[in-house]
C-alpha cells in the first residue's frame, strides 16, 4: 500500500474540516441543538439500537457518530484526518457526551481499537479512499463480536464511474478500477462558497461484487443489498430533489447509493 496516496488525502481532508464545520450541508447549528445527522436509512436500517455498541470506520468529525450516542449507543469513531478527530472530541465533549474517537487509518483500526462491537458502520462516501477491500472486511469481521452486524450506506459505483470535473460529466472510469484515480481540484463537495482549496485525492472504484465478495470471504453473512435511486445529499451536478427530499437524476437511469447488511455469524 502507498502511503503517499495516504498522506496526500490526509492533507486535503485535513483542510476541509473547518469549510465543512461551517457549511450548510453539515448544518452544524442545528446539529448542536439536537438535530440527528442520520439520514431515513441508515436509521431504518438501524433501530432498537440503544445500548448496544457500535464502531464507527470513516467518521469524518464525528456528527453520525454523535448522533448514535444521543440515541443511547455506546459510539466509537475513527478517521484519518486529525484535525477531524480534534473536532469530534471537541463536539463530545461540548454537547456532554461519551462518544469515544481515534485518529487513524482504516488498515491500522486493529492498533487503536481492541473492542469488539455490536455494530460496525460506515456511510457514504467512504469505500472509494480504500485501496484494499479484502483487509477491510477482516479488520470489519475482527471488531465485530459474534451475531454482530456490519450495515454500510455508500454511492453506488456507478455514481464512480464519471468524471465530474467535465461539464457535462463524461464516462470515464471503470466500475471496477483497481489502478489509482488521482484528481486535482479546487473547492469540495459541501463548498461554503468562500474558500479556494485545492483538493488533492487519490481514490479507487470498486464494484459491488469486490464489496460483497471482500465480506463473505472474510466469514460475514450478507443479509441484505438494496440500491436507491435517490440519495440524501445533493452532491452531484443536476439532481433534482423529490417529494421525500431525497435528491435523483432526472431519468433515474441507474441507482445513486445502495445499503448492505451483513452479520457475523456465532461460531
Amino acid at each position: 500500500m502507498n502511503n503517499n496516496y495516504f498522506k496526500t488525502n490526509k492533507e486535503t481532508w485535513n483542510k476541509k474540516v473547518a469549510i465543512h464545520a461551517k457549511s450548510d450541508m453539515y448544518d452544524m447549528e442545528a446539529f448542536k441543538k439536537g438535530k440527528s445527522s442520520l439520514m431515513k436509512y441508515e436509521l431504518n436500517s438501524l433501530s432498537n439500537i440503544e445500548e448496544k455498541s457500535l464502531l464507527h470506520l470513516q467518521c469524518h468529525f464525528g456528527q453520525d457518530t454523535l448522533s448514535f450516542a444521543r440515541m443511547g449507543v455506546k459510539a466509537t469513531g475513527i478517521d484519518l484526518s486529525d484535525e477531524a478527530i480534534k473536532l469530534a472530541k471537541s463536539l463530545n465533549e461540548e454537547l456532554n457526551l461519551d462518544a469515544k474517537f481515534h485518529c487513524c487509518n482504516v488498515f491500522d483500526v486493529n492498533d487503536h481499537v481492541l473492542d469488539t462491537f455490536d455494530i460496525v458502520f460506515t456511510s457514504y462516501g467512504v469505500i472509494g479512499w480504500l485501496p484494499d477491500l479484502t483487509t477491510w472486511a477482516q479488520i470489519i469481521a475482527s471488531r465485530l463480536k459474534d451475531g454482530g452486524t456490519f450495515y454500510m450506506v455508500e454511492f453506488h459505483p456507478i455514481v464512480w464511474m464519471f468524471d465530474y470535473l467535465q461539464t457535462p460529466p463524461t464516462l470515464r472510469y471503470a466500475y471496477s478500477q483497481e489502478e489509482v484515480i488521482y484528481e486535482e481540484y479546487e473547492g469540495t463537495y459541501a463548498e461554503d462558497g468562500e474558500t479556494k482549496m485545492i483538493s488533492k485525492e487519490y481514490a479507487w472504484n470498486h464494484g459491488l461484487g469486490d464489496v460483497i465478495n471482500a465480506l463473505i470471504g472474510a466469514g460475514l453473512t450478507i443479509e441484505f443489498l438494496t440500491e436507491h435511486d435517490a440519495s440524501p445529499y445533493d452532491v452531484l451536478p443536476d439532481l433534482i430533489k423529490n417529494k421525500e427530499g431525497l435528491y435523483q437524476t432526472k431519468d433515474k437511469l441507474y441507482p445513486l447509493i445502495y445499503e448492505l447488511k451483513a452479520t457475523k455469524k456465532p461460531r
